[in-house]
């Protein structure tokens, strides 16, 4: 297969959107080429088959010269060869851009999309491309027959326990929420929940681009007043993330209904028992459903709920719950799972057969 491929941000090192370069990695594998073309180009460990252009953000280029840079790297890139399709990767934008070029070529267009938001984009690129497909269905904003559900993509082999030798914990219990701080992920419902919990708190993560630079000092202000002892870390790379999951005892994810967060999933990989809002997680819990989940990201009370009952398990219970969650992961949303799923609808439009 040889593959066009469209990326928001081709990064190793981004703490958020690094794990594009392990799906083209493991894309690499099964293709004979990928040409891809990037929004932003950052560090680059690709395969050999494997080619990256960039639109330059990475410059500080202005939009129009980023415009010409793409339709530049795509008019040249069609000249040269012929693709077998081209998936757009959370990149509506590109998808709309190049959806003439590719249909009047007779290239089959897939965007990815995993957010609740709808945009104009997305409507234009959705209307552009053959097929549209997303981690799951609640992830994709409207409805359309294009639609594919392929899974979220973890790679549980780096997302793992810790080895035995590696395992120990602090003496004092540890819950962690990864993800950026933001009002919409409902960090001050996990600091209100663990009020008078004896556990330490960690967040995961740095403020979210476009919110006010002080949300992490009323996050902190908060914890201060309800006594509650909180490490705020910034933006962590994966291996950091990983190390914080193996560490904790619990972790929390409030992100609402539309935000399904690959991070919880990271930490159920990591076997860590994992308290979620969200059904769209319902087929990984499984029977720890009643024990996981929680009413919506503002139930403080069901959260506390659950923290004091999880730390009063004991260990080799928790890690019962946790070595079933990872189980979870692995069969709906490993990344060899969806690499399998997207291959799939790449050929055929479809979903590989159950």
């Amino acid at each position: 297969m040889r593959l066009l491929l469209f990326n928001l941000a081709t990064d190793a090192s981004d703490p958020v959107l690094g794990f594009g370069s392990v799906w083209i990695r493991e894309l690499a594998g099964h293709c004979a080429t990928i040409d891809v073309i990037t929004m932003y180009r950052g560090a680059v460990d690709l395969p050999g088959n494997v080619r990256v252009y960039s639109a330059g953000r990475e410059h500080g280029w202005s939009k129009a010269r980023r415009l010409t840079a793409f339709y530049r790297h795509l008019t040249r890139l069609l000249s040269a060869g012929c693709y077998d399709v081209c998936f757009a990767h959370m990149m509506p934008l590109f998808a709309a851009l190049a959806g003439p070029l590719l249909n009047a070529r007779g290239i089959p267009l897939v965007l990815w999309y995993a957010h609740r938001q709808e945009t104009r984009q997305l409507r234009l690129g959705a209307a552009m491309s053959w097929r549209a497909v997303t981690s799951v269905a609640t992830s994709f904003p409207f409805a359309t027959d294009k639609l594919r559900v392929v899974g979220q993509g973890i790679d549980t082999d780096f997302y793992a326990p810790a080895p035995r030798a590696e395992s120990a914990q602090d003496e004092r219990s540890l819950i962690l929420q990864v993800a950026r701080l933001a009002a919409i992920k409902h960090q001050a419902t996990t600091i209100r929940a663990a009020a008078g919990i004896d556990a330490q708190l960690a967040f995961v993560g740095g403020v979210q681009p476009g919110y006010p630079g002080d949300y992490r000092g009323e996050l902190a202000a908060l914890c201060a007043e309800l006594g509650q002892c909180c490490r705020f870390t910034g933006d962590v790379a994966a291996a950091g993330v990983r190390d914080w999951n193996r560490r904790a005892t619990i972790a929390v994810n409030t992100s609402p209904v539309g935000l399904f967060d690959k991070s919880a999933l990271e930490s159920m990989a990591c076997a860590l028992p994992t308290v979620v809002c969200n059904p769209a997680f319902a087929p990984v819990l499984g029977e720890q459903r009643d024990l996981l989940m929680i009413d919506g990201p503002e139930d403080v009370t069901g959260l506390r709920e659950r923290l004091t009952h999880l730390l009063a398990l004991p260990e080799g219970e928790r890690a019962r719950i946790g070595q079933a969650l990872r189980a979870g992961v692995m069969r709906e949303h490993s990344l060899q799972t969806l690499i399998g799923r997207l291959l799939s609808v790449f050929e055929s439009g479809e979903l590989p057969p159950a």
